[in-house]
């Protein structure tokens, strides 16, 4: 699939780099207990400490409500990865959920009323306060916290190839992985394994055990070719000699996973190597948000939607609604409405896309474009379920056919519904795609939020669509 590292840079933000625990690749075991602990944990002594303050002694009405915010927290999530602001927003974003749900249970089963005013209150907004003041304590402890650790787990890979390289770049870039790279061992020549000027070739493989032994290596990854089963069973005889961890990291490790993750097919393990993210709970929670958001959405622009119709019909000849075809979930056409913005509706096997000054564009038509109010009607789309609120954007039929053959993994981004707005949008792949590498780095943004995809993510999105509707300029 196509190579999106310049991308995943940027949805990194939201979600730490996904690293196999079975690998030993995140945090050391003291931060993962750390991290998992924190938040269940402030919220607790941050109701303890209310109570004490305000009515002297824990009650058990407290106590049992410790016990279920501690329930719905626990493992807390990992955050040391993000940037502080975007911590902070998990943070809040968490929250409001969680309050939310523990209010309503309070209220309809009235044990709200056997807590007191005041503490309730006050930690609504002390407890998130104190969560974000005790991951920034926990940012700032981070380089004495590694010192406790005593020295790092030293480690050797075995494979000097593709997924190889990428373990020991991870390795690297982490800064709270207690690892410490001596090298790797491989058997082929220079030119065959693709040395790289920053990391070392410790010796061939049959010299791996004695290496093992005289340095006290902890930790053996093997990156070899799952094809190359004899040689890795060679390896691994070699080793039992020795007191180190092994570990494998398939040769899949390197593709362009989808949603990938093990599961089970008639009691048989199977990787999921592309797949969507919306299956079971996730596909109800995302369902129900679109509808839930679409009907408030198209509520409260009804009037709206009226007035533009009205200016669409008497500006010019033609239908107020334009029908288009499109390719929707799992590569099914379906048809989105948009208000007409132009002066003809084309849906056919050749299909020019909007440049800026566009003559076919209408003069309200350039307004509703640059503003997206053009794309309004798609919130019915979304009520259809043809359409997400977000999700990747969806192309004309023709444009698809054209660039399907030219970019891969280009039908990829048809694993979920279109939507109105999407990760590339918001990071400024909008407007005219005049070149294959302006296609291709909006695939690579689609495909990004395929793998990182959560609520979280797309209530930033709708957020940074907002904003973006009063001073983005590359619609047209």
């Amino acid at each position: 699939m196509a190579n999106s590292n310049p991308v995943t840079s940027s949805a990194s933000a939201w979600h730490e780099r996904r690293e196999p625990r079975a690998l030993g690749l995140g945090r050391s075991h003291l931060f993962a207990v750390i991290e998992a602990a924190l938040d269940p944990v402030v919220l607790v002594f941050t109701l303890w400490g209310l109570a004490i303050y305000f009515e002297g002694a824990i009650r058990p009405a407290y106590l049992i409500l410790s016990v279920i915010a501690f329930s719905l927290t626990f493992p807390g999530t990992a955050h040391l990865r993000l940037p502080v602001w975007k911590v902070f927003f998990n943070i809040a974003f968490n929250w409001v959920w969680i309050a939310g749900l523990l209010l309503f249970l309070g209220f309809v089963t009235e044990y709200v009323y056997r807590l007191s005013i005041p503490v309730l209150g006050n930690w609504l907004w002390l407890a998130p306060v104190a969560q974000a003041a005790a991951h920034v304590f926990i940012r700032a402890a981070a380089p004495h916290l590694i010192r406790l650790q005593g020295p790092p787990r030293s480690a050797v890979i075995v494979g000097m190839n593709d997924q190889g390289f990428a373990l020991a770049e991870q390795i690297g870039e982490s800064a709270y992985s207690g690892i410490k790279m001596l090298g790797f061992f491989d058997d082929r020549s220079e030119e065959r394994r693709g040395a790289r000027e920053h990391y070392k070739l410790a010796g061939r493989i049959d010299q791996l055990p004695a290496y093992v032994k005289k340095h006290r290596v902890q930790s053996i990854y093997l990156s070899l070719p799952m094809a190359a089963r004899p040689r890795i069973l060679q390896v691994l005889d070699g080793l039992k000699d020795t007191t180190a961890s092994i570990y494998f990291v398939p040769d899949m490790f390197i593709t362009d996973l989808i949603q990938g993750r093990s599961d089970s097919v008639c009691g048989v393990t199977v990787i999921s190597v592309c797949d969507t993210p919306f299956r079971g709970v996730n596909g109800m929670l995302k369902r129900g948000s679109d509808i839930v958001l679409s009907l408030l959405i198209l509520l409260l622009i009804f009037p709206l939607l009226l007035l533009i119709a009205l200016a669409v019909k008497f500006e010019s000849p033609g239908p107020v609604i334009f029908r288009q075809r499109r390719y929707g979930l799992d590569g099914q056409q379906i048809v989105v409405y948009k208000f007409r913005s132009m002066a003809v509706t084309e849906d056919g096997n050749q299909i020019a896309q909007a440049k800026k000054g566009d003559l076919r564009i209408t003069k309200l038509g350039a307004v509703l474009r640059r503003t997206s109010l053009d794309e309004l009607p798609q919130f019915i789309n979304v009520l259809q379920g043809r359409m997400s609120i977000v999700g990747p954007r969806p192309h004309a039929v023709a444009h698809n056919e054209m660039y399907r053959t030219l970019i891969k993994g280009y039908m990829v981004r048809h694993k979920v519904r279109p939507g109105i707005t999407g990760w590339a949008q918001v990071n400024g792949q909008r407007g005219e795609t005049d070149t294959l590498d302006k296609m291709q780095t909006r695939i690579d943004f689609d495909l990004d939020y395929l793998r990182n995809w959560s609520l979280q993510l797309d209530i930033y999105i709708i957020l940074k669509t907002i904003r973006l509707v009063f001073k983005d300029s590359s619609a047209y």
